[in-house]
Parts: C-alpha cells; structure tokens; sequence
C-alpha cells in the first residue's frame, strides 16, 4: 500500500477527511499523522494492525455464509471446473 502510493494519496484527500467514505483503514490512521496527533510511525504500525483485524472479520462474516463456496487456490483445475459448471448452470 506505501510502496504504491498511499501516503501521497491520503494527503491529497486530506481536506476531504471527514467524509463517510474516507473514514477507512489506511485513511483515518495517516490522517491523525498529518493532524499532528501520532507519528508516521504509528500510523504504519496501526494500518497495519487494522488491516488484519479487518481481514479477520471479514473471514468471520464470509464463513458464516454457507452460500459462498470456498476454494483452495493451490487446486487450480477444481477451480475451473466449479466455474465451468456455474457457467454451465447459468446458461441452461
């Protein structure tokens, strides 16, 4: 996210702060930086931690579904066939 720009990008919508949409991970953190209210530091080492809590309540909600049908990247042909066949269903 740094590497790709995220820190220039924030500063740019810094004067947009407090809209709804930019009140994420990554955003709220380095727009407390540039408040002056923590260092670029703890900016980082927060993004980073929100991060993973928001991927884990993510997993949380997503397994909760039994609609979502999980699959294991490492089984690339079970992947085509299970999107084959949804294919295949729509089309019928």
């Amino acid at each position: 996210m740094f590497q790709a720009g995220l820190i220039e990008e924030a500063r740019n919508l810094f004067p947009f702060r407090n809209l709804n949409a930019l009140q994420t991970v990554g955003y709220k953190e380095l727009f407390d930086h540039f408040s002056g209210k923590m260092s670029l530091e703890e900016s980082i080492v927060l993004i980073k931690q929100n991060t993973r809590h928001y991927a884990k309540r993510q997993l949380t909600w997503f397994k909760k579904d039994a609609s979502i049908h999980w699959l294991n990247a490492a089984e690339s042909p079970a992947r085509v066939d299970f999107v084959d066949n949804l294919l295949t269903g729509m089309v019928d």
